[in-house]
Parts: structure tokens; sequence; C-alpha cells
């Protein structure tokens, strides 16, 4: 391979805040709105010109369930709010609409909950439009077409978060950072331990469709929702990191090909089937991850966590509650630097249960929080980021729930 060596340059310092999130998917939209409401100054960096990440551009437009399967919500705070939010304009499955009377309902009725998850299907971009002028309204900066590349530190902390974006190089001032970029790319390029998912991600193309009046979600490859009339399985034995720029084209350009397969296929049946919206991000599940204090395990369900900083449950199955340990969301190597969403610290099969929308906000939430009460989240009081997160309606221990 050959190299070439890039001139040094003075990069402008433009901006400074208190917290910088990194990545405006799920978990970054609630991270930032924690910290705002926290009365900090935020400057959120997307690398996409929408909010949402693989909820709204991705198209994986299910918030999957904010309830352990049999009654009970374990998932609350802005975990709750967006879930709300998402569903504004109305869920996009017909069927969801009883499942949605059980748990939105001012009167709980737990042998109806018990019948339904508390999840919905929502439209991605309503919900993406919704998450933007919420944060704009707290005063949240936006700044959009942005990568992270690199960073500048001086005993173990973050001092400046380099980006590139149409404006060139610049360098943003700040006192804490939260990595929700998917990708632990924050991680990554500040010198955090981190590892890659050995599972790999599947090849997905889901995409919107028109058919005999209606617009529906084609869940194409990526088995999530084997009973869904609109999923089909496996497209691929390839397996793709998600962590390398050659091999995200590929994994594209294979998703498009697939896709347009069975566009084809399914007109010969019904002209009328049309592709009315594509996914305009790759549908990653999971890639690299921060190493952190400790790291969330399958078999931990039920357990009593005293650093809770909220539950999920188990989208897959019934039963199961899951208490987070705030010691997942930062490591050892980088003292300002948290995380929130999928590269939070989990072993592979957790991984399943952690990545999803839930537990997404419920991350961002506990990160955006702690980011504004320290500059050094090894020496975090526990305690106290635990009484803000229930001041904003969290719930932290399974003996809590009712």
């Amino acid at each position: 391979m050959n190299y070439i060596t890039e001139k040094v340059r003075e990069i402008p310092v433009k901006e400074s805040c208190d917290v910088l999130v990194a990545g405006g998917g799920i978990a970054g939209i609630s991270a930032a709105l924690a910290a705002a409401r926290e009365g900090a100054k935020v400057t959120l960096i997307e690398r996409e010109y929408t909010l949402g990440g693989l909820a709204t551009l991705g198209l994986i437009a299910i918030y999957l369930p904010l309830c352990d399967g049999k009654g009970r919500q374990v998932s609350f705070g802005i975990a709750e709010e967006l879930m709300r939010l998402s569903i504004r304009y109305g869920t996009e499955r017909r069927e969801d609409t009883p499942a949605m009377k059980a748990w939105l309902s001012d009167e709980i009725d737990i042998n109806k909950r018990k019948k339904y998850r508390f999840e919905a299907q929502y439209n991605p971009h309503t919900f993406a439009i919704e998450c933007e002028q919420m944060l704009v309204k707290l005063g949240v900066k936006i700044i959009y077409g942005t990568v992270a590349v690199a960073t500048e530190t001086d005993n173990g902390k973050i001092t400046h978060v380099v980006i590139e974006n149409k404006s060139g190089r610049s360098a943003i001032a700040v006192k804490s950072v939260v990595d929700a970029t998917g990708d632990a790319d924050i991680c990554k390029v500040s010198g955090a331990a981190t590892e890659l998912f050995k599972k790999g991600n599947s090849l997905a193309s889901w995409y919107y469709y028109f058919k005999s009046g209606k617009v529906r979600l084609r869940l194409l490859g990526a088995i999530d929702d084997p009973n869904n009339p609109d999923q089909e399985g496996k497209l691929s034995d390839r397996k793709f990191s998600g962590v390398d720029g050659d091999e995200l084209s590929e994994m594209t350009i294979l998703a498009h090909a697939e896709m347009l397969k069975d566009i084809d296929s399914r007109r010969k049946d019904n002209p009328e089937y049309v592709p009315v919206c594509l996914p305009t991000i790759p549908q990653l599940r999971t890639t690299r991850r921060i190493v952190g204090i400790t790291t969330s395990e399958i078999d931990d369900m039920h357990k009593r966590v005293e650093s809770s900083i909220g539950m999920v449950g188990d989208w897959r199955k019934r039963g199961p509650v899951y208490e987070l340990p705030f010691e997942i969301l930062y490591g050892k190597e980088v003292k300002n630097l948290i995380t929130a969403g999928r590269c939070i610290s989990a072993t592979d099969e957790m991984v399943e249960v952690t990545r999803v929308i839930p537990a997404c906000a419920v991350t961002g939430q506990a990160a955006g929080i702690a980011a504004v009460m320290t500059d050094d989240f090894a020496s975090i009081d526990v305690s106290e980021l635990q009484k803000k997160l229930v001041a904003s309606g969290v719930k932290l221990h399974e003996d809590e729930l009712k």
C-alpha cells in the first residue's frame, strides 16, 4: 500500500459546547434532549440530513416493545415520550390499534396489556421531522452533513472534536462527548478500547411499496419478525462488519439489486406494485462497541443492579427484564466520553436486546444527563444521576413495576 503525508494545517475552532452528541439516531436524539433539558449548551452532529438513523433513514420503522410481554411497562422517560411522538400521526399497521388502546389508555387493564406488546409501526418521515423540531425548540444546535474525523485530548479528556462537512475541516471545543454514532466512531478515534461484534450483519433490503391503494413496509431480509406477512428471510450467506467503506458500498449495491429483483417478481402478479421509498443508509444492526467498565450479558435478566439507569425488555420473547448498569456506557481510557445506543458495552448475544429503539432511548437519556453532570464519568455520583432519571419518570428497578 502506498501512502502520502498530509500537510500540517491549522484547524479553526468554530464551535464550543457543554455536550457534543455525535450521531442523530434515537440514542443521539435522546441524549441531546436530556442534556438540553438539564440546561446544557448542546451540539448534535449528524452525517446525514435527517435525524433518526436506522429508525427513519434506514426504514427500520418499528418501535419495539417498552414492555416485558406480561403486561408490565419496563421502559419509561424519553423512551415512552418518543414512542408517543412516533405515532402522533397514527400507527402504520391497522391491526396495532387494539394494542395502542390497551397501552395508551389512562385506564390500566392488565389482562388486555398481556395480550399485546407495547410496540408500534410508525411513519419514519413525520417522526424524523417531529424529533428535529423538538430539539430545535430546546436550543440544540444540529449540524447536518458532518462527521467526526479526529479528537484532541489532554490529560485523558477530549478537548476538541475535529469535524468535516461542506465548510471543510474545523473543530468543536467540548466539555463532554456522547458517542451515539452506532459504530463507536468517537471511541475509535479518541483511543478508547473498542471491540467489533463477531456475528456481523445480514443483508437487509427493507423498502416501502404501494399496492391496491395502500403503502406498506416490505421487510426483505435480516429477519426480525418471521410472523409478519411482509417479512422475507435470508438474502445472502455473506456477513458484513459495518465498519469498512468498500464493504458498505458493496452491501448497499447488493441490497438494491435484491430489492429490484423482489419488485420485478411482485409486479408480475400485480402491475400496481411499485416502490415508493428506499432506505438511504445501510441497514446495519451491530458493528463496533466500547469496552466498558462492565459488560451487559444475556443472563443478567431479573438481576437487581444498584447502578441501574433504566430497564428494557426482550423484544423477541415475553418475560425477561434487564436493569442496565451505568458502567456499560463508558470505558477506562477517555474520562469525558460516554456512549449510548448500540455501541454500549454488551456481549454479542446481549446486543440483540440493547441495539433496538427502547434501549437506545434509555441509554441515551442517561448518557445525556450524565454528560451535563461531569466530565469524568468514573467519578460521577450515580445516585444523583438516578435521582434525575427518576424525576423525569424513569423507573430503575424491576421491583418498582406494578
